[in-house]
C-alpha cells in the first residue's frame, strides 16, 4: 500500500508538473513601444547605409512591401531582389521619420503602427504590421508607403496619373 500511495502521489506531482501552463514574461506596452520604435528605427537607418542584411532581417520571411506604385505589392523575395542592386551600390533611401503612433492587440503579440516620414518624394506615410516571432523577436508582416498629397492638390494629381492609371487598369478587365 506505500508503495501504491508513494507512485500515486509521484503520478499527481509529475502531471501537475506537465500541465503547468509556462507563462510569457510580462512586457509593458510602454516597453513593446520601445522595443518597436527602436526596430523601425535601425530598419530605415539600415536603409540609409544600404545595410541590405539588416534592413531585410527585419521583415517577417512572409512579409508583403506595398510601395507608392500600384504594381508596387511585393513578398519579401521579390522586394529583396528589387531592392539589391541599389543596395549593392550602397545608395538605398533615407526616410527620416518625424511622426509614429504605435498600436498593440489585447495581447500583446500584434504591433500595428503609422508613420510620417521626410523623404526625397517629400512627406510619405508608412503604416505597418509587426508579429512577434518564435523567437520572441518582432518582424514586420505588412509595410505599406504612401505619398501624401495635400487636399487642395489632388486634382492635378489626378490628371497627372489619368493616363497611367488606365494603363495599370486595363489589367483587370
Amino acid at each position: 500500500m506505500k508503495n501504491f500511495l508513494l507512485l500515486f502521489s509521484l503520478s499527481v506531482l509529475f502531471f501537475t508538473a506537465c500541465n503547468e501552463k509556462k507563462e510569457t514574461p510580462k512586457i509593458s506596452v510602454k516597453e513593446i513601444k520601445t522595443e518597436v520604435n527602436l526596430l523601425l528605427n535601425n530598419w530605415h537607418n539600415a536603409a540609409a547605409e544600404a545595410n541590405y542584411e539588416n534592413y531585410f532581417n527585419s521583415l517577417a520571411n512572409t512579409s508583403i512591401y506595398i510601395g507608392t506604385d500600384a504594381s508596387e505589392n511585393w513578398t519579401k523575395k521579390e522586394f529583396s531582389n528589387f531592392c539589391k542592386p541599389y543596395f549593392d551600390k550602397g545608395k538605398a533611401w533615407n526616410f527620416k521619420p518625424l511622426e509614429r503612433n504605435i498600436y498593440t492587440s489585447n495581447n500583446k503579440e500584434i504591433v500595428w503602427f503609422d508613420e510620417l516620414l521626410n523623404t526625397w518624394m517629400g512627406t510619405c506615410r508608412g503604416s505597418g504590421v509587426l508579429e512577434k516571432n518564435k523567437n520572441n523577436e518582432w518582424k514586420i508582416k505588412h509595410y505599406v508607403l504612401s505619398v501624401e498629397i495635400p487636399n487642395n492638390n489632388i486634382k492635378k494629381v489626378i490628371d497627372i496619373k489619368k493616363v497611367q492609371d488606365s494603363l495599370f487598369l486595363s489589367k483587370f478587365k
